[in-house]
């Protein structure tokens, strides 16, 4: 174990042998940090927080901070990070409240990049890569595989989907089905699938084209919401990947983003 003689550690953080502590770092009675997890210098880990192995933590990030909710009352209330993660500079990652289940939670392998804020209750996957200065409000999902673009804001209790690209300065107000991507600014809408993601992470054609498929009967024919998924679940029988859009359809409480038309995804593909 390498502890930086400036770092403030508390004798009963538990820390795995071959954890390292850079400068000025402040790690707190109950933070738990597993093999190979390096805090570089100037990190804030505090509270109830549990970092799994080899996460990298760079300066002035504060994980484990008391949750920014009217209703917290001191309880010990977690952070959960599993392996492998990038936390860049002046990240912000919030407890949990007792009202939302107790946990902040981000799953292995993602990437927080500088000034991006995970408020109290997220539920982050796998994979996941927030740019700069993305902030989620909390009770937030955010599925496997999925990117958030910098500078963009989710209203609290927004889901969004695995393997879904959220573009930059955007504001989500409602959820985002698995697969898309979503853009435009202020109330951002559904521009089609995360075509781009989806090749990168090894999707047929053949799959792809199903998904659009699907796209456009529930989102650009005209049905209602529920005609909507009757008529996919018809269809799709059987389809793992639509089945997995309309379950998560049938669970949202926020409502789901609109679609743009075809003609605005078009021309936006030009532009790209």
């Amino acid at each position: 174990m390498k502890i930086h003689p400036t770092a403030i550690v508390h004798p009963k953080a538990s820390l795995d042998s071959d954890v390292e502590i850079g400068p000025f770092c402040v790690v707190g009675e109950h933070v738990v940090i597993g093999k190979g997890s390096r805090l570089l210098s100037h990190v804030d880990i505090d509270g109830w927080t549990e970092i799994g192995e080899r996460n990298e933590v760079h300066p002035f990030a504060s994980i484990g901070g008391p949750p920014q909710h009217l209703a917290y009352k001191g309880e010990p209330t977690k952070v959960i990070i599993g392996h492998d993660n990038i936390i860049r500079e002046y990240v912000t990652i919030n407890r949990g409240t007792v009202q939302g289940g107790g946990v902040t939670s981000l799953g292995s392998k993602g990437i927080l990049m500088a000034y991006v804020h995970v408020a109290h209750d997220c539920r982050l996957g796998d994979h996941i890569i927030m740019a700069n200065a993305a902030s989620l409000a909390g009770h937030i999902t955010i599925g496997d595989y999925s990117v958030i673009g910098g500078l963009t804001g989710i209203l609290q209790f927004v889901r969004v989907g695995e393997y879904v690209m959220v573009g930059g300065c955007c504001a989500i107000g409602q959820d985002i089905p698995p697969f898309t991507f979503a853009a435009g600014g202020y109330r951002a809408h559904l521009y089609g699938l995360n075509t781009v993601g989806l090749q990168r992470h090894g999707f047929s054609a053949d799959r792809i084209a199903l998904l659009r498929k699907a796209f456009d009967l529930l989102f650009r024919e005209g049905h209602r919401t529920a005609e909507a998924i009757r008529l996919a679940k018809k269809e799709f029988k059987g389809q793992a990947d639509v089945a997995k859009i309309l379950t998560f359809m049938e669970g949202t409480k926020r409502g789901i983003s609109r679609a743009v038309s075809l003609d605005m995804e078009r021309e936006l593909d030009q532009q790209v």
